[in-house]
C-alpha cells in the first residue's frame, strides 16, 4: 500500500529511466546458453567498477570549483581592504587550472561511464509502445537492432575516438582556449575507452535478448551470427582502409550511383527514418549514432560523418557550461535524502490546518521549493504522492483535485531554476543559462500562484472538495494565531529582502551578503525561544513554527545563494552547482542525515543521470550537424516562410508540434533533437522583437512550458505513473481527470506568455538596466 512505501526506496532515477535492471550486475540466469553466462558477467562488472570508481570524480570537480570561487572572493575582499599583501602571500586569487580540470573532469564522467548506464538500463528510450509488446517481441526487436544499429555504430565511433586521440597524444596538443593551455589527451582518451566499454557491453545485452526471445529464436539468430561477423568485419575494413578493400567501387559497380537525391531530400529522408526507429523503442542516442554514421556518409562522405562525430562529442565533453548538469543534480538528491521535503510539508500542513483546502497549499508550496532545488519531476510526485495522499485520503479530499495539485506541482522542476532542462536548451540556443534562468522565474511563480487560485477557488465553491482538517489532526496554538502568522510570513519576507539586497546591492562590508541574512535568523530563532519561554500576555509561537523553520529556512537560504550568485552575475551556473552541491552535503550533516553509504548512493544516481542526459547531447549534436550540413533546416525554414501564414501562425504550429511531440517523447530528445531543427525557423520570424537574444529567450520559456504540459496530457505523461505507482488505491482515469484539469490551467499560462512576452522578458532586461 501507498502507507507502506519509504521515500528512501524511491529511485529518483525513475523519471526519465525506462527499463532500470533489476538484477546485480555479474548476475545470468542460470538457463542462459553457457557459453555467454562467463562473457556477460565479465563485461558487466568490468562497466559496474567503471561506474563506481567514476562517480566518484564528483567529489574533486566539487572541491575544485568550490576552491576556486572561495579564492577568488577572498583575493576580492582583501583587495578591496587594501590587504593585497596578505592576499599574494595566501595564494588567494583566480586559479589558472580549475575552469580547464573541471570540464574535463565532467567530460570524463558523462563519457567513460557510459558503458556503465547501459549495464544499468539508463540510457533513455521513447518505450510508449515498446513496453506493450510481449517480452519476446522485445528480445527480437533488440537483438535486431543491436546488431543492425548498435553494434557498427559503437565500433565505428571507437575506432575514429582512437584515432583522434592518438593524433592529440602525438601531436601533444594543448587548449588553445585557456590560459594554462593544459594538454587535451588524457581528457580525450575518455572517449575512446567509453566508446570501447559501450561496444563490450552490446554483447551481454544481445545475449540477454538471446535469452529472453527463447531458444527457437535464439537458435536462428546465432545461425547467422557468423555471416553478421564476417559481414561487419569486412564493412569496417572496406571504411577505414578502402585502398585495402574498395567497397565502396564494388558497390558502384554492380548498382550504380544510386538515385540521384540533393542534400536537403537526403536531410528529409533522414528525419522520418529517425522518427519511426526511436518509436520502435530502441535507445535513442545510439539510434542517432548510427543515423548519423549513415546519412552523413550517403550526403556527403565516412570522413565528414567521423570528423562532425568526434568534434560534437569533444565539443560536449569540454563544455564549460554543461558541467553544472551533473552537480544541480547531485544537489538535488542529497537534499531529497536530507528529507527536507517531508519536514517542510508536515510543518505548511499543521499550519494551515485551519484554511480549506490546507493540503493544496502545502503541496504547491513544497513543490515550488523542492523544484528550485531539482529539476527532476519523478522525484518530486513520487514523494510528494507519499506524503500527502494518505492525509487527503483520511481528510475526505477529492481524488481528481489532489492528484491533479500533486502532478502538477511536480512538474514546476522542469522550469523553476536551476533547471536541468534550461542548463541544457542553453547552449543548443546559444543563450546563455544565467538569462534562461533570469527568465524562468516570473513565470514558473505565475504557475504555481494560477495551480493554487484554480485549487482555492474550487473548494470556495465547493468546500467538499477540500475540508478542513479534522480538530484531532490541528497543531495546538496561541490564543494570537492570527498574529502568529503575521509576525512568521514578515519575518520571512524580510529574509528574502535581505537575501535579495545582498546579492544585488550588498551590505557595504565584506561578506555582508551572507552575514546579516545568517544573523537575521538567528534573531529569529532567539526571539522564538524567549517567547516559548516568558509567553508575554499568553503569545507564544506554536511549535509548528519551528518545523516550519527548520524545512524550509536552511534549503531556501542555499537555494537562493545558489541561483542568486548565477542571475546578479556572481557565479558562472558550474560555480553555482558546484557550491550548491557542497552545501547540500553540509546541511545533511547538520540535520544528522549524512553518511558515507548515502554519499556514494548520491553519486552513483548522479552519474546515471548525467550520462542519460549528456551522451544524448553528444549524440544529437552529431545528428544534427549532420541534419544541418545537409541543408535541410534552411530548406524548411524557406517552405514555411512562403507559405501563406503569418509569423504568429507559424509559432503556434511549431507550439503545436512540440505539445505533440511531448506526448510520447521526454523533454530531452525534443530539446536537443527537435529544438536545433526549428531555430533557423524561429529566428527567420518577423514578431516584433528588438533582438534575437530576446526572441530565443522567450521561445526557450515557451518550449519549457510546453513541455511542462506535455507531462500533464494523458495518455501518455510520465506524471500520472508515478503517482499510480505510489498511490495504488487512486483509479488511473481519477489520476489523468485531475491532470486534464491543469494542463487547461498550464495551457492558459502558456498562452499568457506567449500573449505578453515580457512576462518571460521583464526580468532578464531589469538585471541587464534595460
Amino acid at each position: 500500500m501507498a502507507e507502506e512505501l519509504d521515500p528512501g526506496e524511491l529511485d529518483i532515477t525513475d523519471e526519465l529511466i525506462a527499463e532500470r535492471r533489476a538484477e546485480e550486475p555479474g548476475q545470468t540466469p542460470e538457463d542462459m546458453t553457457p557459453w555467454q553466462r562467463p562473457i556477460t558477467a565479465t563485461i558487466d562488472i568490468i562497466n559496474l567498477w567503471a561506474g563506481r570508481i567514476i562517480c566518484l570524480l564528483m567529489i574533486p570537480l566539487i572541491l575544485a570549483i568550490v576552491y576556486e570561487v572561495f579564492s577568488r572572493n577572498m583575493f576580492a575582499i582583501l583587495t578591496e581592504n587594501g590587504m593585497n599583501d596578505v592576499a599574494i602571500s595566501w595564494g588567494f586569487g583566480p586559479t589558472l587550472w580549475v575552469y580547464d580540470v573541471s570540464r574535463m573532469l565532467g567530460g570524463v564522467l558523462f563519457m567513460a561511464a557510459a558503458g556503465y548506464a547501459l549495464m544499468r538500463g539508463v540510457h533513455i528510450r521513447a518505450d510508449f509502445l515498446y513496453r506493450g509488446w510481449s517480452e519476446k517481441t522485445q528480445a527480437s526487436v533488440d537483438a535486431t537492432l543491436y546488431l543492425a544499429f548498435y553494434l557498427p555504430a559503437m565500433l565505428f565511433f571507437t575506432w575514429v575516438s582512437s584515432e583522434y586521440w592518438l593524433k592529440s597524444f602525438l601531436s601533444g596538443e594543448q587548449a588553445s582556449d585557456s590560459t594554462w593551455a593544459p594538454l587535451l589527451w588524457p581528457a580525450r582518451l575518455a572517449m575512446p575507452v567509453g566508446a570501447l566499454l559501450l561496444f563490450l557491453q552490446g554483447l551481454p545485452e544481445l545475449f540477454r535478448a538471446f535469452h529472453k526471445m527463447g531458444k527457437d529464436r535464439e537458435r536462428k539468430f546465432l545461425r547467422i551470427l557468423p555471416f553478421y561477423l564476417v559481414v561487419l568485419a569486412l564493412v569496417t575494413l572496406g571504411v577505414f582502409f578502402p585502398d585495402v578493400l574498395p567497397l565502396g567501387d564494388y558497390w558502384e559497380s554492380l548498382f550504380g550511383k544510386g538515385p540521384g537525391v540533393s542534400k536537403p531530400v537526403i536531410g528529409l529522408i533522414m528525419l522520418a527514418v529517425m522518427l519511426f526507429a526511436i518509436f520502435v523503442g530502441f535507445p535513442i542516442s545510439f539510434t542517432l549514432i548510427f543515423l548519423g554514421f549513415v546519412f552523413g556518409t550517403w550526403g556527403a562522405n565516412f570522413k565528414l560523418a567521423t570528423f562532425l562525430m568526434t568534434l560534437q562529442t569533444n565539443s560536449v565533453m569540454l563544455s564549460d557550461q554543461l558541467v553544472a548538469v551533473p552537480l544541480f543534480i547531485f544537489m538535488g538528491i542529497v537534499m531529497e535524502q536530507a528529507g527536507l521535503m517531508e519536514r517542510l510539508f508536515q510543518a505548511v500542513q499543521m499550519m494551515m490546518s485551519r484554511t480549506r483546502g490546507a493540503l493544496f497549499i502545502a503541496v504547491l508550496f513544497v513543490s515550488t521549493i523542492f523544484a528550485a532545488a531539482t529539476g527532476i519531476v519523478g522525484a518530486s510526485v513520487t514523494i510528494l504522492g507519499i506524503m500527502a495522499a494518505r492525509t487527503m485520503n483520511k481528510s475526505g479530499y477529492d481524488v481528481r483535485l489532489a492528484a491533479g495539485t500533486i502532478t502538477a506541482g511536480g512538474t514546476l522542476g522542469i522550469l523553476i531554476p536551476p533547471s536541468i532542462m534550461l542548463i541544457v536548451m542553453g547552449p543548443v540556443l546559444e543563450v546563455p543559462v544565467t538569462d534562461l534562468f533570469r527568465a524562468a522565474i516570473i513565470p514558473g511563480v505565475m504557475l504555481a500562484g494560477l495551480y493554487l487560485l484554480y485549487a482555492l477557488g474550487r473548494c470556495w465553491i465547493n468546500p467538499d472538495l477540500g475540508p478542513i482538517l479534522p480538530p484531532d489532526e490541528q497543531p495546538e496554538t496561541s490564543r494570537f494565531y492570527l498574529l502568529e502568522v503575521i509576525v512568521v510570513m514578515g519575518s520571512l519576507v524580510f529574509l528574502i529582502w535581505l537575501i535579495t539586497r545582498g546579492i544585488t546591492v550588498g551590505f557595504g562590508f565584506p561578506m555582508g551578503a551572507l552575514i546579516v541574512p545568517i544573523l537575521w535568523v538567528g534573531l529569529m530563532y532567539m526571539v522564538y525561544r524567549w517567547m516559548d519561554r516568558v509567553r508575554p500576555g499568553g503569545f507564544y509561537f506554536s511549535a509548528l513554527w519551528y518545523e516550519f523553520f527548520m524545512g524550509l529556512v536552511p534549503p531556501t537560504v542555499l537555494i537562493a545563494f545558489a541561483l542568486g550568485s548565477i542571475l546578479a552575475g556572481w557565479a558562472t551556473p558550474a560555480e553555482a552547482s558546484a557550491c550548491g552541491a557542497f552545501g547540500a552535503v553540509v546541511l545533511s550533516m547538520l540535520y544528522r542525515k549524512f553518511t558515507i553509504p548515502g554519499l556514494y548512493d548520491a553519486l552513483i544516481k548522479s552519474l546515471e543521470i548525467t550520462v542519460l542526459i549528456m551522451f544524448l547531447v553528444a549524440a544529437s549534436n552529431f545528428f544534427g550537424a549532420v541534419f544541418s550540413n545537409l541543408g535541410t533546416p534552411k530548406m524548411l525554414t524557406e517552405l514555411l516562410l512562403s507559405l501563406d501564414m503569418s509569423p504568429v501562425l507559424i509559432l503556434m504550429l511549431i507550439m503545436a508540434l512540440i505539445f505533440l511531440l511531448g506526448w510520447p517523447l521526454e523533454w530531452v530528445p525534443i530539446v536537443l533533437i527537435i529544438v536545433p531543427i526549428l531555430i533557423p525557423t524561429v529566428t527567420s520570424l518577423d514578431l516584433g522583437f528588438e533582438n534575437q537574444q530576446d526572441l530565443l529567450i522567450w521561445f526557450a520559456i515557451l518550449v519549457a512550458v510546453n513541455l511542462q504540459t506535455a507531462w500533464l496530457s494523458p495518455p501518455v505523461a510520465l506524471s500520472a505513473y508515478f503517482l499510480k505507482g505510489v498511490v495504488p488505491e487512486w483509479d488511473l482515469r481519477d489520476i489523468y481527470l485531475g491532470m486534464m484539469q491543469f494542463m487547461v490551467i498550464q495551457l492558459i499560462g502558456l498562452i499568457l506568455i506567449f500573449v505578453f512576452p515580457q512576462i518571460a522578458l521583464w526580468l532578464p532586461n531589469y538585471i541587464y538596466g534595460q
